[in-house]
Order: structure tokens, then C-alpha cells, then sequence
């Protein structure tokens, strides 16, 4: 996120981080329905394409995250093709891994679980995937103000 002012006396800094301790399961769901399971041709697809990037020496290739994990990949606009950045791992139930489903993106987005979702599942990962997580937003919203209000801007 870049902040500016026109008045270059401002002085901005961006807010501390919050350290509050997180896991991906607060944001899960209990029981997603199985079309969020990747297939086994493009989970085929994910593990060789890693193992080829792997032997190029590139970092490239799926993320597998599980409800322990305390932070995940960033969310991209093209989650709905494959879902590569955010693979939630199902071994433990016999499954290949599944993609977030567009609720838990939303969570992972700050957004409440009130915010309704009224567009098809792949619009809802692109309009996620392209959205700033709202408490950030708000956090340095915050600081901004200060910021001005300490500038004798406001």
C-alpha cells in the first residue's frame, strides 16, 4: 500500500503490526462442499509443475496450507482457475487438497460474515483477490487521520 500527501510536511507512519496471534481454521469452514476438492488431474497437474519448477531451481508451484498454519499465500484475482496459491491440505480425510471456498477468501479479507455474497463463485475470487483486507485498510485509514489532525490539516 503506498500513502501520500500533497503536503510533504505530513508526518505518516504506517501502523505497528498487530501481533495478535492467528491460525488459518478461525477462518475455515467445518464442512465445505466437495466441489472446492481439486480434481486429480490438476492436482497431477500442481505436483509437477512444482517438481519441474523445483528442478529449474524456481520457488514457483502450489501452496499447501492446513488450520494450523498462521498465514497463507496472497490471494490473487486468478484463485478460480486453480487455486494454486491457497491449497488447504485434506490428506487427513483421504482428499486432495481444496481451494478456499469465496466465504473463507472473504474472511481472509477481513470481511464480515454478514457481507453478503451475490455473485457466482469465480466473480466473488476475482473481486476478493483484487480487494486490500479491510482491517488494513482501516488501520492505516486511522493513522492517516492522525496524521493530518497532528498536521494541522484537519
Amino acid at each position: 500500500m503506498i500513502v501520500g500527501f500533497k503536503n510533504h510536511d505530513i508526518d505518516f507512519h504506517f501502523p505497528d503490526e498487530s501481533n495478535i496471534p492467528t491460525k488459518l481454521g478461525n477462518i475455515l469452514e467445518k464442512n465445505p462442499d466437495d466441489k472446492y476438492t481439486i480434481s486429480d488431474k490438476i492436482w497431477a497437474s500442481h505436483q509437477m509443475r512444482k517438481e519441474r519448477n523445483r528442478e529449474k531451481g524456481n520457488g514457483f508451484g502450489y501452496c499447501l496450507f492446513n488450520e494450523n498454519s498462521e498465514y497463507t499465500s496472497t490471494i490473487s484475482a486468478r484463485y478460480y482457475k486453480d487455486g494454486s496459491e491457497i491449497l488447504i491440505d485434506q490428506s487427513n480425510k483421504g482428499k486432495n487438497p481444496r481451494k478456499l471456498t469465496p466465504r473463507e477468501v472473504a474472511r481472509l479479507q477481513g470481511y464480515p460474515d454478514s457481507f453478503k455474497i451475490v455473485v457466482s463463485d469465480t466473480q466473488a475470487y476475482k473481486q476478493f483477490g483484487n480487494s486490500v483486507p479491510v482491517n488494513m485498510i482501516d488501520a492505516v485509514a486511522k493513522k492517516m487521520y492522525e496524521a493530518l489532525k497532528e498536521g494541522g490539516e484537519i
